[in-house]
């Protein structure tokens, strides 16, 4: 207003003079105070778009801050040792699901928010140290301890030096790693690697590779790679067996048409008081050993079939009674050598065999061992039974193996074996019993190390023992046709378990070992006929776990 006042008197003061002046000096006057007005309004005009310009920088100062009351607050910093729940995101998409990452009890994983889809990371690493101790090796002469086939030995496959001096050293046992979940709600799946081994680290091979139907609960069906139903000690969980390995008698047992790596279709059916299973299970899969070695093809993997059947007549809060039955056929063994120049299949074509390592396995040496036994059947039988009452569990099963063979002119074989394991955990927590596998898990670790607690201390022992040796005959004489001196191995085992928390395990044992086996050929073999080839040792090993 002050600006079109000062304008006003402006023109006022021109006309006044207009009547004085001449016309020239009245227009010149004019101009000026039109030029005047003019310089007025445009500087109104500037301070008009600098008022518009300030106007527009608030609005957009004002949005700034309207979105940042409405966003979540920060993430606060976690206190040291403090477990991450649950870190939910949702995809700009409107209609994929919301996936959550979790990271529960040390398992990392994925997961979408309706459940239909997941995957969960599996580690497992074992390093084994251990030191033999035996007699000292003398000249092959005089000291006769050998390992070999009972049956097709050669002098290629007898072993003159490692039954003299077993390895003392360290082996990564296990280092698998792999991935696990479920997808469309209804089918779980498993893929995993492993990279360690017997004596020496293998190449990586695939250990599982399995997709399961589960719609059907309580009824599960699998199929791919997997260790099939076959016995209590077969299911151990690999993490938390009480002792290194498994007896020896359960693992020739589990080796016979199942255990691990095992090609199979199976179909088992799990409730809180029993479990059912069957299997149809071929060959195992093929690998590279670390001496750049691989499984030879056959000319025709085997058929067989494998049955599971377990009861708990009672149980309560950490007490139990486990009955089971397990039986496994070899209905069409393996064909290792294919049709002869005339055509037909010898008998020695499709065969089973029997053979195994001392339950520590830092040395591979396999001190019982019948070679390949002539089959065109074979049969395995065993019980189960466990009882436990908190921190106290005891289990134990009996195996026995017959084979039909297909030299009319040789009898049958048979042979046995069975273990009892005992554990004892004095702060009376009890192990897990795991439904899905009727086999018993690492106990919870509710106080670990460095959290105002010891973790959980374990005491275990066992006895197991097999039998290869069928009409072995007396020392100081030759075997007679049928004869297989395969061993007669008795192994008694102590050891501690410290699990400082749910994912690390120190465990620590030591074995006696008494083995009584009668040489198969003086010639090959290089002693006199029928001597003694076995022989007693004891083992000390310490295993160093880390998994999830």
């Amino acid at each position: 207003m002050l600006a079109a006042s000062a304008a006003a008197t402006a023109l006022m003061t021109a006309a006044s003079a207009v009547a004085q002046d001449d016309e020239a000096a009245r227009i010149a006057r004019l101009e000026a105070a039109v030029a005047a007005l003019q310089a007025q309004v445009k500087a109104q005009s500037g301070l008009a778009a600098e008022n518009a310009a300030l106007k527009d920088q608030v609005g957009r100062l004002q949005s700034q801050v309207t979105a940042l009351e409405a966003a979540p607050p920060p993430p606060r910093q976690l206190a040291q040792g403090e477990e991450i729940k649950t870190i939910p995101s949702t995809p700009s998409g409107g209609n994929a699901p919301a996936v959550t990452s979790t990271f529960t009890n040390g398992e990392p994983g994925i997961a979408t928010a309706d459940g239909r889809f997941s995957a969960n990371l599996y580690a497992l690493v074992q390093l084994d140290t251990a030191v033999y101790d035996q007699a000292p090796p003398g000249p092959i002469s005089t000291d006769l301890r050998r390992t070999g086939p009972a049956l097709g030995y050669s002098a290629s496959n007898i072993d003159y030096t490692h039954a003299r001096d077993f390895k003392d050293g360290v082996e990564f046992r296990r280092a698998r790693f792999g991935i696990s979940g479920n997808a469309f709600g209804d089918f779980d799946y498993r893929i995993l690697f492993d990279f360690g081994g017997n004596g020496v680290e293998n190449a990586g091979q695939l250990y599982e590779g399995w997709a399961q139907y589960s719609g059907l609960r309580p009824v599960y069906i699998r199929v791919g790679a997997f260790a099939p139903q076959e016995g209590l000690a077969d299911q151990d969980s690999n993490a938390a067996q009480p002792l290194l390995d498994r007896p020896i008698s359960a693992d020739i047992a589990r080796s016979f048409a199942a255990g691990d790596t095992r090609i199979a279709a199976q179909v088992f059916a799990a409730e809180p008081r029993w479990l059912a299973s069957f299997a149809i299970t071929s060959r195992t899969v093929g690998v590279i050993n670390s001496s750049g070695t691989s499984v030879a093809q056959t000319y025709g993997d085997p058929l067989n079939f494998v049955t599971r059947e377990v009861w708990r007549p009672f149980e309560e809060k950490g007490e139990l009674i486990h009955l089971g039955f397990h039986a496994q056929i070899i209905d069409a063994p393996a064909n290792v050598t294919g049709p002869s120049a005339t055509g037909a299949t010898p008998l020695s074509a499709t065969v089973v065999s029997f053979a195994d390592t001392p339950e520590l396995r830092v040395d591979a040496t396999k001190v019982v061992n019948t070679g390949n036994i002539d089959a065109r059947h074979a049969f395995n039988e065993g019980g189960e039974f466990a009882a436990q009452y908190h921190g106290f569990l005891v289990q134990s099963e009996y195996d026995s193996f017959h084979v039909d063979r297909s030299d009319p002119g040789t009898r049958n074989p048979h042979f046995q074996g069975w273990y009892l394991e005992a554990s004892w955990i004095p702060s009376g927590v009890a192990r897990h019993y795991n439904n899905s596998t009727a086999a018993f898990d690492a106990p919870p670790v509710d106080h670990p190390v460095g959290h105002g607690g010891y973790g959980v201390v374990e005491l275990t022992f066992r006895y197991s023992t097999v039998d290869l040796n069928y009409d072995s005959g007396t020392p100081g004489t030759a075997p007679a046709a049928s004869a297989i001196r395969g061993g007669d191995i008795t192994l008694w085992t102590g050891g501690i378990n410290w699990y400082l928390n749910p994912y690390v395990r120190l465990a620590l044992e030591a074995q006696h070992v008494e083995l009584d086996r009668l040489s198969p050929n003086s010639t090959i073999y290089l002693t006199p006929v029928g001597a003694q080839i076995g022989q007693h040792w004891n083992a000390f090993a310490l295993r160093s776990q880390f998994g999830f």
